[in-house]
């Protein structure tokens, strides 16, 4: 066996690899930014129900008990 990996067949993937293989650098890791998802996460719930009236959320809830409580198929 030799230590040559395979050439791909189409013509996109095989300009990509010459070009991996001519710079020979590790593709660039991209992490998206979650620095605020997680509080926006914890206090939506309660800005959300405290915008909605009474007969809104009795509403919801409603629907919420329908959906768990209904014949599973």
């Amino acid at each position: 066996m030799t230590d040559k990996p395979k050439r791909p067949r189409d013509a996109n993937q095989l300009a990509k690899f010459i070009v991996d293989m001519a710079t020979e650098d590790e593709a660039p890791v991209y992490e998206p930014d979650t620095s605020g998802q997680r509080k926006g996460g914890l206090k939506g719930g309660k800005v959300r129900a405290e915008k909605l009236s009474p007969d809104e959320r009795a509403e919801i809830a409603e629907k919420a008990a329908a959906a768990r409580w209904q014949d599973k198929k």
